[in-house]
């Protein structure tokens, strides 16, 4: 019998620089890993690599002087205002710095009590007790402060976003609200910069007259005077280069995930899946923060990985069904119930509990834990096991 059900290994690798032949190179750390380590490598088994080292070896870069000059083309140049912006030193400082570049005045809108993926400017409690009503109250700087005070330092970076944002340039303003329409007081030309809800926000704005409308993902989509681009996601998904570039989300990274998978079948006649993945898609049950600033979890993935897990809950049989089993007994009629399962358990009282969402977002999730986001050295994550369950032999 097996012992050991699903297992996540961080890959170590080189430290990847743009122009690396990426393919080959994590191709041979997944081959020494799996050697010197004892591991083996299968069909089935899955191969995940952070999107950050795909975009960096392609060189995917843009400086604030490239993102600017395509803004102002877009926005006109002139007042412009952005909207919905998250609060983070590395996903939006840059781009903020090449928006003030971009335009004459520039006004900022955030929503409260805090951004979209959960950083906080203010508490709920705060808001309660002033007596606010978020949905429909909006503020100016002024009027924000005098109602909530100077206390808004981010709890875990210790930055007070609101003087770090203005500090971009003085041409900055900032206002408050959630209603995106509040910003048309200002402007009628608008940059939404919120990621998982851009959509909605951009109709919303359209059908109350602005006149300029982009998201984030339009900017940048093709190069610009040489730079980088993303021609799907533009600059939402980027990160903080250098103080004066961003690195993008990667491009074409359909090709890599087929290229990285043919290169391994050829090593080793096995065939695993691959994926690029970025954020994980989770939410910090202590901070409230739900670490999904990219806009989407994997950008490519291999055809084995679509599609959501078709599992039953085994305690539910164990609790009800098999009640009166144990032991041995047990095991072979969950193993039998298992193999009998429907293809299809959508709506099925059966897989009550089991949350089935995308198998990209269940297995990027794990990448993303497993290789953490810091010194860890391990942009790579290899796991096994994932599509085996209590019946496989």
């Amino acid at each position: 019998m097996r012992y050991v059900g699903v297992t996540s290994r961080g890959i170590v690798t080189p430290i990847f620089k743009e122009g690396d032949d990426l393919v080959s190179m994590v191709r041979d750390s997944l081959l020494a890993a799996s050697k010197n380590e004892g591991f083996a490598i299968e069909n089935g088994d899955i191969l995940a690599v952070t999107e950050a080292v795909v975009g960096r070896t392609q060189g995917n870069y843009a400086t604030c002087e490239q993102m600017a000059k395509d803004i102002r083309t877009k926005l006109g140049g002139k007042d412009m205002g952005i909207i919905f912006p998250i609060l983070s030193r590395n996903r939006f400082s840059i781009l903020l710095k090449a928006m003030a570049m971009a335009c004459e005045k520039l006004t900022i809108q955030l929503s409260y009590p805090g951004d979209e993926v959960g950083n906080q400017l203010i508490t709920m409690d705060q808001v309660d007790e002033a007596g606010v009503n978020p949905y429909s109250d909006s503020f100016t700087e002024a009027e924000f402060r005098k109602t909530f005070g100077d206390k808004t330092v981010h709890r875990f970076t210790g930055v007070d976003y609101i003087e770090y944002y203005k500090s971009f340039g003085d041409n900055i303003e900032i206002v408050f609200s959630n209603d995106p329409k509040y910003i048309l007081n200002y402007t009628k030309n608008v940059l939404n910069c919120d990621i998982h809800t851009r959509r909605r926000t951009a109709r919303i704005l359209k059908a109350a007259g602005a006149e300029r409308v982009y998201s984030m993902d339009e900017i940048m989509t093709e190069s610009v005077d040489g730079s980088g681009y993303n021609k799907d996601y533009g600059i939402l998904g980027s990160n903080k280069a250098t103080e004066n570039s961003v690195k993008l989300f990667p491009k074409d990274t359909d090709a890599f995930v087929d290229a990285l998978q043919k290169a391994v079948k050829d090593a080793t006649g096995a065939t695993i899946e691959v994926m690029v993945y970025g954020d994980g898609c989770f939410k910090d049950p202590v901070g409230g923060i739900w670490e999904f600033a990219d806009p989407i979890v994997a950008p490519s993935f291999t055809s084995g990985l679509a599609g959501t897990p078709n599992e039953l809950k085994m305690k539910y049989f164990a609790d009800n069904e098999f009640a009166g089993l144990s032991g041995e007994e047990l095991n072979r009629a969950m193993r039998q119930k298992i193999r009998e399962k429907d293809a299809n358990l959508v709506g099925n009282m059966q897989s009550q509990g089991t949350t089935p969402r995308r198998i990209t977002d269940l297995v990027g999730s794990l990448a993303d834990l497993t290789s953490g986001s810091g010194d860890r050295g391990t942009p790579v994550v290899y796991v096994k096991g994932y599509f085996t369950n209590f019946a496989s032999e």
